[in-house]
Formats: C-alpha cells, sequence, structure tokens
C-alpha cells in the first residue's frame, strides 16, 4: 500500500473532505501510475478521484468503534520519532 495513505478513521477531530480527497488522490495515483495524467486521461482521473473520495466518505461516516478516538498531535509525535529512530535527524 501507498505510504503516503495514512489512517483517516477514529481521529479526534475527524478527517476533512479534504484528507479524504488527498487520499483519493494518492490511491488514484498509485493504481494509474500517474502523477498527473496527460489531457486526455484527465477527465477519468478527476472522475476517479472524486468517485473514491466519496466512497471513502461514506466508509468512514459509516464505521463504528468502541476504540477512544486517536489525538492527531499525539500520532504525530508518535510517527515523527519511529521516523527519527529509523532514519536519524538530518540536523
Amino acid at each position: 500500500m501507498c505510504r503516503n495513505i495514512k489512517t483517516l478513521f477514529n481521529f479526534e477531530p475527524p478527517a476533512t473532505e479534504e484528507e479524504i480527497r488527498d487520499a483519493s488522490l494518492q490511491f488514484v495515483r498509485k493504481l494509474s501510475g500517474f502523477n498527473s495524467p496527460s489531457k486526455i486521461n484527465q477527465v477519468a482521473f478527476d472522475r476517479a478521484v472524486e468517485d473514491i473520495a466519496a466512497a471513502a466518505s461514506s466508509l468512514i461516516a459509516s464505521l463504528i468503534t468502541t476504540a477512544c478516538p486517536r489525538d492527531r498531535e499525539i500520532e504525530a509525535a508518535r510517527a515523527r520519532a519511529r521516523s527519527a529512530e529509523r532514519f536519524g535527524t538530518s540536523r
């Protein structure tokens, strides 16, 4: 799976439509192999992004969990710590 696509469910505050669309764009880029499609493929590419964003929004809205929502700041700090441990610091 594409490393740029992050989990969007069960966070506080909830994922925004922009975050869902960005993840959908990354997914379509991965599937198609295009970072930016040619003019002839642009309509199909954009339609796929919008369709996947709609499906993702519907999925996220319909999921149920008993787990407490995760805090975005705490998760971001954990990700930075994992990255620093894995790659070292650049400073």
